[in-house]
């Protein structure tokens, strides 16, 4: 192992203690309770509120998924996935943030499917049941796509077997999640999403130098056809241009919808200490967004340029970033450091996922499964440790499923933002803004939207032509049809019901 290595594995090491660390520091300050285990207390200030909210929904798409794509293939496909995610955070954040923060807090809701069963009073805690399994159904293979990253990151860079990278790391994000609970992921998060920051702005300056130079990158760029065309793009394979018209245009900007169902981010909205801060942090969140993809989205265009000039032979383009940060840290101990904090960022990208998405998995296991659906009766210390032991089976089960290092699982990710935009975006927006939505509707708008999800994905797209779209998108419109139709068909809602709409819903 080289000296620029050690440095570098170092730089590393100590990110990673420095998150244990946070977790040890707020589990001596928690005051107990279910309450600020899986939402803090409602004391998130904006700034936590915004970058956290982020940081846990980028994951590893930011550093290796964009700069990818877009060194593959230009610009078309990944500007427009780009435009509707940055859209969908702004629109998440205006419609929903401030209602569903005043709304869970005045029913006294702590988790989603916890929202859900108090916003429609269904006694038997079903839409508890749905959703909880909705949330275990697609964030545990999620989670296992964030362990696999790290293990790869890991392997890759040092040599180290898969395995065990791959498990030092989930020990890393379980040992912090379960001692600090959400005020510790929300922290982390946070940092996250600065080391993330530091790491695209550092990787930008060091990617043109190294590339020869902006007018070279815009000119290696220029060579290919299609490839700063956002109505074409690049094919590679070919070497020709492509046609990206009005389908995959509406396709990729229907990734914005997701944003809507998203458990960890919806939380956030639930954790903000006051609905009148929510302002500053839809700025600081959109913003964030804009910045740090477009960025993301020139660092591929830049990398392509450094591939070319440098004739590196690259063997996966979402390694691009990986590949910039190994050959800056050979230039000296310095850069050697840098490089760290930049591979730290690709890891705090994976990291601040998995951790939400930990946390938000086993709170519904713990309380809305357990305690709401089958109403076994446990105190809040047994509540606690329920809620941990519950986050260590999750991660146990996601490293199975992430065992294989050629799985792939990384197809997860796109699949389960897709269910839950499609199972849980609907019912949020209609309960915030319909008075009328009954708890059959909401009902049918999950299972509705939910197996769209999987009828769209393995038996309709594969067809092809109008058709091949992304899933989340008819599964969207299919889950505000059922929600739609189902309420009126049934029983309109109790009066208390209506009052409480009333009295919590409307944003003057």
């Amino acid at each position: 192992m080289t000296t620029s290595t050690i440095i570098v594995l170092i730089t590393m090491i100590v990110y990673l203690g420095g998150m244990v660390a946070i977790g040890i520091a707020y589990n001596r300050r928690s005051k107990g309770g279910s309450a600020e285990f899986f939402l803090g207390g409602r004391q998130l200030s904006p700034l936590v509120t915004a970058m956290s909210a982020e940081a846990s929904d980028m994951s590893s798409y930011l550093l290796m998924g964009l700069p990818g794509l877009a060194l593959l293939c230009g610009l078309a496909e990944v500007s427009w996935t780009v435009i509707g995610l940055a859209v969908g955070t702004y629109l998440n954040f205006l419609l929903v943030a401030r209602r569903l923060r005043r709304y869970s807090a005045g029913i006294g809701a702590i988790t989603i499917p916890d929202y859900f069963t108090r916003r429609f009073h269904d006694k038997r805690a079903v839409l508890s049941l749905v959703s909880a399994l909705v949330i275990v159904i697609f964030f545990v293979p999620y989670t296992a796509s964030g362990f696999s990253a790290v293990g790869k990151l890991f392997s890759s860079l040092f040599g180290w077997d898969y395995h065990l990278a791959m498990i030092i790391g989930a020990v890393v994000i379980v040992t912090y999640t379960v001692l600090g609970g959400f005020m510790a992921v929300s922290t982390t998060d946070l940092i996250q999403s600065i080391v993330m920051t530091v790491a695209l702005l550092v990787i930008v300056v060091f990617g043109i130098r190294t590339a020869g130079g902006w007018s070279n990158v815009v000119q290696n760029a220029q060579a290919l056809p299609g490839y700063l065309d956002l109505t074409k793009g690049y094919i590679p394979e070919t070497g020709t241009a492509g046609t990206f018209g009005f389908v995959p245009i509406v396709s990729t900007l229907a990734w914005g919808l997701g944003y809507f169902g998203m458990p960890h981010i919806l939380l956030r909205f639930m954790a903000i200490r006051n609905e009148s801060e929510v302002k500053t942090s839809r700025r600081i969140a959109s913003i964030w967004v804009v910045i740090s993809m477009a960025v993301a989205v020139l660092i591929g265009v830049i990398g392509y340029s450094v591939v070319k000039e440098l004739s590196i032979d690259l063997q996966d383009s979402e390694t691009i970033v990986v590949e910039l940060a190994k050959l800056m840290s050979k230039h000296s101990a310095l850069l050697a450091v840098v490089g760290g904090v930049v591979l730290s960022g690709i890891l705090a990208a994976t990291m601040s996922t998995a951790d939400s998405q930990l946390l938000a998995a086993s709170s519904s296991v713990s309380k809305d499964l357990l305690q709401d659906f089958f109403h076994i009766k446990i105190g809040e210390k047994a509540a606690i440790v329920t809620a941990r032991v519950t986050v260590v089976l999750i991660a146990v089960v996601a490293l199975f499923l992430a065992w294989n290092p050629d799985s792939s699982v990384f197809r997860v990710v796109s699949f389960a933002w897709g269910g839950f935009g499609g199972a849980f975006g609907p019912i949020i927006l209609f309960s915030l803004f319909w008075k009328r939505t009954n708890k059959w509707g909401a009902f049918a708008g999950m299972l509705a939207g939910g197996a769209t999800i999987f009828i769209w994905k393995f038996l309709v797209r594969p067809l092809g032509g109008v058709v091949d779209v992304y899933e989340l998108l008819p599964a969207f419109i299919v889950s505000c049809i059922a929600i739609v139709v189902v309420s009126l068909l049934t029983k309109a809602p109790d009066q208390e019901i209506c009052d409480e709409f009333d009295k919590y819903a409307k944003i003057k």
